[in-house]
């Protein structure tokens, strides 16, 4: 990943969950509070295309995220990202909203008649009532309003995905429907 590049030790992941992202990363990011760890790399998105963010942004998987500032230009040399339906509340287990997520999909060529590709990003602000905009002047910092940071999560949507549920099964599931013949099993009474 380059200069970006997080050595995590051997059986670390990064798989945090919405939740996790908004108030642990974001939230700090925004109140320019440290990130213990400091993994999430800052990377202006829209001069990218999502294949060049390799080497760019914390990668996990085939999932890459990173910091941005937000804005209205999402425009790539080859394409554009656009918005799919509307914003979802991201809420913490208190049940308090603390951000918002929005997803976008990215099309090849020019707005509004490019080809849909399999590009996903999910990018995650803060909400009106969790801005840090008051922070930041407390810290000597007037001119910059840190409440527009957002942290985005890219990846490539595999054409499988249309035909899975979103759940897996677990090792026990798949032996048992790996039985040919349940009536071979013989069960104690």
């Amino acid at each position: 990943m380059g200069d970006n590049n997080v050595h995590l030790p051997p059986g670390f992941r990064f798989y945090p969950t919405d939740e996790e992202l908004v108030v642990h990363f974001l939230h700090r990011k925004a109140a320019l509070l440290p990130c213990h760890p400091d993994v999430i790399p800052d990377l202006d998105l829209y001069p990218y295309d999502p294949w060049e963010l390799d080497g760019k942004a914390l990668a996990e998987g085939n999932k890459w995220y990173f910091f941005s500032r937000r804005t209205q230009n999402r425009i790539t040399d080859n394409g554009y990202w656009k918005a799919l339906g509307g914003d979802e509340p991201v809420i913490t287990g208190s049940s308090k909203i603390v951000g918002v997520k929005k997803y976008y999909v990215f099309y090849l060529g020019e707005p509004p008649v490019g080809v849909k590709t399999n590009w996903i990003m999910q990018e995650y602000r803060l909400s009106d009532s969790g801005s840090s905009s008051r922070a930041s002047k407390k810290r000597g910092h007037p001119k910059i309003d840190y409440s527009k940071w957002v942290v985005c999560l890219v990846y490539e949507r595999d054409d499988d995905d249309d035909n899975n549920d979103g759940s897996e099964l677990s090792c026990l599931d798949e032996v048992f429907l790996s039985l040919d013949d349940l009536d071979e099993i013989s069960f104690p009474d």
